[in-house]
């Protein structure tokens, strides 16, 4: 049932399959028409109504496991198509530019064959864009600012992109250029419409406590309600200012009573800082020099897998800094990963340039890769996909809080393992008091209304961010929500589950700990006591 579940699922989201390796369906865009939402609403009910029949105790654990993500998930789908509804407010849905990046970033298949799909795909955006002209209606001006200048991106990539490909496979270009222009007509045609718009667009991007609550329960897969998680939250963000000064104090010598010794330590650290044209081989050395620490200390098994550090495609800047963009997880064959980092954007004020990269310091950026890639994200990743799955859920549905849990965790391991020393020490701690600070900001700003003057004293003052980093998340809270607290829920959960590992496994190694934890793919943390075999 669960292949059946997953076969239907990917034919309907053929975008979401071919990030994941399934390349059946990489000639189309989703049908986001009415008629075939609502065929899909009924499909999403159907499957639920199957799952109810299964008898829970007739399932092996690890089935019994990917029953209850299944659920989850197809539960979360049937909540955005009935009620969240994004398709008729958030026009960067409607965005192609993915969709037809991942066809020419990695060699899954011969150029030819992807050129093709590349053609398909071009060919379905102008029906496309016109179904997202026909759904939109009321929209928050921040979602159409930033889908405005994607489009951009979106159309400079089937210009440039597609020309860089065809250099190596001409003779697709007939096929290509009898769909492209009339795409790049069409994203064009839609940009104008999305500008007309912009002053009619006056959509409160919050989803309001209801919604917002919902999201948050599908997202974390946990029961953990938004005014408790705020609560624990607030705590801990008292509770790791208070380690931040002590950090402050061995780094400088200095008194942890003395005023102004945090932000006076780390403006000392961010005169060490890279720019445009250096932060793309700082990435690379650290990671580099990441992999060796996490080798000789032995912290968790390293694989070989293929990586490199890439400048982030344009059409998916201004939300996110950096990402890691790992091959899909149903890929047949290894596949590279990418870790994209974003320099600034060209019509940023020199000033806010600065600001970036006092932000973005050396030390922080040795922080940054730890998440992003060794022994973060990518690492966890490569042991996800080792993982002998009975069905394909755990693959095609990873978990957000895991994954970013993971990677929050490897940062402090890395900073308590000596990496970096005690400067790193403490951007780590500045990194944790984001990470709560994540949270605090996702849950205030969509269920309480706090507003852009409330948010960026809470980042400046109590999480020392630069001016640029904060009204990039200020920027990010409001284009997303539910994701933001993905990263201290999780940890917190993954931390929970490896002190009761260790207490279970007297004299386990850390290399034998993290290994054991990273042997499950990618479960929601609440998974973890049954696959460990450490459930009270």
């Amino acid at each position: 049932m669960a292949e059946a579940v997953l076969d239907d699922v990917l034919a309907h989201q053929p975008e979401t399959a071919t990030m994941l390796g399934d390349h059946r369906f990489d000639d189309r865009l989703s049908d986001r028409r009415p008629e075939a939402l609502e065929e899909r609403r009924r499909a999403l009910s159907g499957w639920l109504r199957r799952l109810d029949e299964l008898d829970p105790a007739e399932l092996t654990t690890a089935n019994r496991v990917d029953a209850q993500i299944l659920r989850t998930k197809l539960s979360e789908a049937l909540y955005h198509l009935e009620e969240l509804r994004e398709h008729e407010w958030n026009p960067l849905v409607a965005n192609p530019g993915e969709a037809i990046y991942l066809l020419l970033v990695r060699d899954f298949a011969p150029l030819g064959d992807r050129l093709r799909s590349v053609a398909g795909r071009l060919a379905a955006v102008p029906e496309a864009l016109a179904v997202a002209r026909a759904s939109l209606r009321d929209m928050p001006r921040v979602h159409v600012e930033t889908a405005i200048g994607q489009f951009t991106g979106t159309a400079r990539l089937i210009q440039a992109e597609i020309d860089r490909a065809l250099a190596a496979e001409p003779a697709l270009r007939g096929e290509i250029e009898a769909v492209r222009p009339a795409a790049l007509e069409a994203i064009a045609e839609h940009q104008a419409w999305l500008k007309e718009r912009l002053a009619t667009a006056t959509r409160d991007p919050r989803l309001g406590p209801e919604r917002y609550a919902r999201k948050l329960a599908y997202a974390l897969d946990t029961e953990s309600d938004p005014d408790g998680l705020l609560a624990r939250a607030e705590a801990d963000l008292a509770r790791v200012s208070a380690e931040i000064v002590e950090a402050a104090a061995r780094l400088s010598g200095e008194r942890p009573d003395t005023p102004g010794l945090v932000r006076r330590v780390l403006d000392r650290l961010a005169e060490d800082r890279p720019d445009d044209d250096t932060i793309v081989d700082l990435c690379r050395a650290a990671l580099a020099e990441t992999t060796e620490f996490v080798r000789a200390a032995a912290l968790v098994t390293v694989y070989d897998d293929p990586t490199e550090v890439i400048v982030m495609p344009e059409f998916l800047r201004g939300v996110a800094v950096a990402y890691c963009d790992p091959p899909g997880p149903l890929e047949p064959d290894p596949l590279p990963t990418f870790v994209a980092v974003s320099p600034t954007p060209d019509d940023w004020p020199p000033e806010r340039v600065e600001s970036f990269y006092r932000e973005y310091n050396a030390h922080l950026v040795r922080n940054l890769i730890v998440h992003e890639a060794m022994p973060g994200h990518m690492l966890q990743l490569a042991h996800a996909r080792r993982f002998d799955a009975p069905t394909r859920v755990r693959a095609a549905f990873w978990s957000g809080p895991f994954v970013e849990g993971w990677a929050v965790y490897a940062e402090e391991l890395m900073a308590r393992s000596g990496y970096g020393g005690e400067a790193l020490c403490m951007q780590q701690l500045k990194m944790q008091l984001r990470t709560v600070i994540n949270a605090i900001l996702d849950i205030r700003v969509h269920a309480h209304g706090m507003t852009e003057a409330e948010a960026l004293r809470l980042m400046t003052e109590q999480g020392f961010q630069e001016e640029g980093e904060a009204v990039g998340k200020w920027r990010r809270a409001l284009l997303t929500s539910a994701q933001l607290p993905t990263y201290y829920v999780g940890y917190a959960e993954l931390t929970d589950a490896l002190r009761a590992l260790a207490a279970a496994r007297p004299g386990v190694t850390d290399r034998e700990l993290h290994d054991e934890l990273l042997a499950h793919g990618s479960p929601p943390p609440r998974h973890l006591g049954t696959l460990l075999g450490i459930a009270g």
